[in-house]
C-alpha cells in the first residue's frame, strides 16, 4: 500500500513490543512496523527510514538514560512525532516528556485501544496530554533547545566524562569541548558544569 503508515515501536521487552505492534497492525492494516530495543537501534532505524510516521518509545531501555534519550532524538529528527510508552508514575516524567518534545504520553497499562486512538490523533497532528503534563518545567524547556552534539556532551559529562574524555569519545579536540560546554551552560541558564549535571540527572527516571 503506497500511503501505508510506517511506526517504529522501541522497547526492550519483546512482549511490550509485541504488544504495541499488535495494537498498531489491528488499527492500521497494511502498516509497516519496524522494531527496535535500545537508542542505537532507535537512531539506526530512522537513519533507515526518516520518513517515519510516528516513533512509539520506551525511555526506560538500554541507551536512553531516561527522558536524556528522548531530548537525543527530539533533536535528531525533529520531524517525526514521539510517542511515549511508559510506566513510570506521577506528574513529573509525562511534565518533562512533553516539554522535550514528545506529542503524547501512554502508560503502559492503557488498553490496546487507547494506545491505537493516540495514534490516530498524533498522526492528526495533535499533541496528546493529560492534565497533570500542564505546568511547565522550564529546566527541561531550555534543555530542549540542545542540539543533538551538545546533548551527547551533556550526557557524558552526567556520566562523570572529564573534557579531554569528552573529546575522545566524541572524535573532536578539547577546544571544541570546552566551546561546547559553555554553550550548553548559556542554554540551560546555570552557572557551573555541576549544576547542569545535577539537573540533567533530574531528567532521568527515578530508580524503582
Amino acid at each position: 500500500m503506497e500511503n501505508a503508515e510506517r511506526f517504529l515501536v522501541a522497547d526492550d521487552h519483546p512482549m511490550v513490543r509485541d504488544a504495541l505492534r499488535t495494537a498498531l497492525a489491528q488499527a492500521f492494516p497494511g502498516a509497516a512496523i519496524d522494531l527496535a530495543g535500545s537508542l542505537a537501534e532507535v537512531e539506526a532505524a530512522l537513519e533507515r527510514q526518516p520518513e517515519t510516521d510516528a516513533l512509539l518509545l520506551d525511555i526506560d531501555m538500554p541507551g536512553m538514560d531516561g527522558l536524556t534519550g528522548l531530548a537525543l532524538l527530539r533533536a535528531e529528527q525533529p520531524t517525526v512525532p514521539i510517542i511515549v510508552v511508559s510506566a513510570a508514575r506521577g506528574a513529573a516524567t509525562p511534565r518533562r516528556a512533553y516539554d522535550l518534545g514528545a506529542s503524547a504520553y501512554v502508560d503502559k497499562s492503557a488498553s490496546l485501544e487507547e494506545i491505537a486512538a493516540i495514534v490516530r490523533a498524533v498522526l492528526a497532528g495533535e499533541i496528546v496530554a493529560p492534565p497533570e503534563a500542564a505546568e511547565p518545567d522550564s529546566f527541561a524547556q531550555r534543555a530542549a533547545q540542545l542540539t543533538p552534539q551538545q546533548w551527547r556532551v551533556l550526557a557524558l559529562m552526567v556520566h562523570g566524562d572529564q573534557n579531554k574524555q569528552i573529546a575522545y569519545k566524541l572524535g573532536v579536540g578539547e577546544p571544541t569541548v570546552k566551546a561546547h560546554v559553555t554553550v550548553i551552560l548559556r542554554k540551560l541558564g546555570v552557572r557551573s558544569r555541576t549544576q547542569a549535571v545535577i539537573e540533567a540527572r533530574n531528567l532521568a527516571l527515578p530508580l524503582p
